[in-house]
Formats: C-alpha cells, structure tokens, sequence
C-alpha cells in the first residue's frame, strides 16, 4: 500500500504524548533508596567492626579508613565520582547517571550518616557471622538497587567498561577488580581477614541474584516421546498445563520422536514423571530449573479434558 501523499503524525503533532508511568517511578525510587540505606547499615553494622573489605569502593573506603582514618561514606563519594563520570559516558549518559547518582547519594552519604546510630563495634565479634550476614544483607541491598533499575556504581562500572572494551568476560573482570582490593585488604588487615572478605562476596553474589530473580521455585520439562497425543492428553487431565511441541530426531537411531516442553511447579516434578511414566514408559523426561514463568495455562482444579479447551504454550 501506498504512503504517498498520506499526512505523517508524531505524537506531539496528534497531542497523544506517552504517558509516564508515575507509580513504576515511584516504585523504583522507594527501591534505590531502600537499597541504598541497607548498603550503608551493612557497612557499619558488619564490614568496617570486623575489618572486611570484599571488593569494590566500600573496601577501598574501608581500607583507607584505617590507614589514614579517612570518613569511610565520604571517601565512597569521591572515589564514586569518576566512576559516574566513566558510566556517563560509557553506559549511557543520563539514563545511567540519575538512579546512580541518586543510590550513590544515599549509600555512601548514609554510611556516615547512620554511623552515630549504630553500635560502632557491631553486633557480633565474630568474623564469620559479620562475613555471613555481611554478604547476606549487602546481597538483599545490592538485589534491591538492581530491581530499581539502578547501580551502586563503584568498580561494577569500571568493570563493566573494561569487559565492553576488551571482551574479557565479565566474570574475570570481577575477579581482578574485586580481588585486587580484596588482595590489598589481605596486606592491610591480615589474609584471615582477606578470605573472610572472599567469602562475603561470595555470599553477596548469591543473596543478590536470589533477590534480583526470585527463588528457583520453576521447573522445566522437556519430555522425548513416540507418543505426543497420549502424553499431552495425560498431561492437560492432570495439570492443566499448556505443552509446546516440536518434532526431534535421535541421532543415533534416526528415529523420528517428539519434544514436549511444559513449565510447572516444583511440588508436582514426581507427579509430572508419573503421568508420563503411566501412559508411555520408554519417553524420556528432562527437569530443569526456572526462576520465574508468565502466560502459559492457569487452572484452579485440574479436570479431565481435550486440548481443544486450553490455551497452548506455544
């Protein structure tokens, strides 16, 4: 079809301008300052009373804290600054710089902040415990700034730019920048301390994904069968669950089979591999693990049925 002559609108010239949507906004600022008030409570209340440095700018703070009895919060600040103007430039400009600007604020000012409100030796004197919920507690703060759409800035974004410019993985980015402070914390307070500090970030990474993603409380299934109709039908009664399928070929054999893929919860894993067992033994099921699914079929009670009543998953 032609578009000639066919008067050309933008949303302004229409008066239709997209809509911001204020509450997502909202939502995501109460994120990035929750996350950022737990990052500075984890500092003052685990990292700086047993003297652990795990990586990044707050283990530099922390270091120079002792060295030269710097004010750990502010010394973030400054140490950060280059980093935004690096991320600035290099991961993209404003839409970087406001929500890690905004984090980088509230962490690292609220760490000297909340300094004369929490008990300067800590909770616990034992290096484990501080290492443990150390890792834990920054994980659920650094899990919150991510699900704002944020960053804490630090050596993430010198990280991040040296993986974009010379393709290191970023895996082994981290593990020089991270190290190295850990490395240098290891001459400052002692390797005790270091490896304590190697297990904090451990532990860290963990609890961050764990909130960023959720629980792994999905499983996957891929099921390799001769008989599709029965196993999907077996499948439909008993859990309502939508199938997807595809036709396969065993290498092998060169015998023609069918994939069926389906989503479903971790409880019903054992009655899933029965149902299929019970109507065809020789198929061959895979479970896997998912963090999170969306669409797909939702049914309140399972009843026996035809496909021709659900929606597929594909």
């Amino acid at each position: 079809m032609s578009v000639k002559g066919r008067k050309q609108s933008s949303p302004l010239a229409t008066g239709r301008i997209r809509q911001v949507d204020w509450s997502s906004v909202l939502g995501d600022i109460v994120l990035l300052a929750v996350g950022g008030l737990v990052l500075a409570v984890n500092v003052n209340l685990f990292l700086v009373p047993a003297n652990l440095a795990p990586g990044g700018v707050s283990g530099l703070a922390i270091i120079l804290r002792h060295v030269a009895g710097w004010p750990i919060g502010l010394t973030m600040l400054v140490l950060n600054i280059p980093m935004l103007v690096l991320g600035f430039f290099s991961l993209g400009r404003f839409h970087f710089l406001i929500r890690t600007a905004f984090v980088v604020v509230v962490y690292n000012l609220g760490v000297d902040l909340l300094a004369g409100w929490l008990p300067a030796t800590g909770i616990t004197a034992d290096p484990l415990l501080n290492a443990l919920y150390g890792g834990v507690v920054g994980g659920i703060g650094t899990g919150l700034v991510y699900r704002g759409s944020g960053t804490s800035a630090g050596t993430g974004v010198a990280s991040r730019v040296l993986q974009m410019r010379t393709g290191i993985p970023m895996g082994q980015v981290y593990f020089i920048t991270d190290g190295g402070v850990i490395i240098l914390a290891g001459l400052v307070f002692g390797w005790e301390s270091a490896l304590y500090a190697l297990f904090a970030l451990f532990v860290w990474g963990l609890t961050a994904d764990y909130i960023l993603e959720g629980p792994s409380v999905v499983r996957t299934a891929f099921i390799v069968t001769d008989h599709p109709d029965i196993v999907t039908r077996a499948v439909f009664a008993q859990f309502g669950l939508g199938v997807t399928a595809w036709p396969a070929q065993g290498m092998f054999t060169e015998a023609e089979h069918t994939v069926l893929f389906c989503t479903i919860n971790r409880p019903d894993v054992n009655a899933l591999k029965s149902a299929v067992r019970g109507v065809d033994p020789k198929a061959f099921v895979v479970i896997g693990h998912g963090h999170q699914s969306s669409g797909g079929v939702v049914r309140k009670s399972p009843r026996a049925s035809t496909p021709e009543e659900h929606h597929q998953s594909g």
